[in-house]
């Protein structure tokens, strides 16, 4: 996958299964997460540079994006303006 413009593929961290106390969390009851990896990144719009770079961990906004699956994977293609924190 290539995305265009200014657009970033990334990949979401799987759903926490128990909390911290160690209580497990049953499916329907899960959040979906807001950090992930970035797979791939577009060449940037207008002459601006992408300022995230493949493989780095990020935090996005809970409704940013839109969802896909490819080849049997979850991703979410987003606005690099989307993206709040590179960790």
């Amino acid at each position: 996958m290539k995305p265009i413009n200014d657009r970033v593929v990334i990949k979401p961290a799987p759903a926490e299964e128990k909390t911290k106390g160690g209580i497990i969390i049953p499916d329907t009851a899960k959040e979906k997460p807001l950090k992930g990896e970035v797979i791939a990144v577009g060449p940037g719009k207008d002459g601006n540079l992408m300022t995230v770079q493949i493989g780095d961990q990020v935090l996005y906004g809970k409704y940013a994006g839109q969802e896909m699956n490819y080849e049997g994977e979850d991703y979410i293609i987003m606005r690099e303006d989307d993206i709040l924190v590179v960790l």
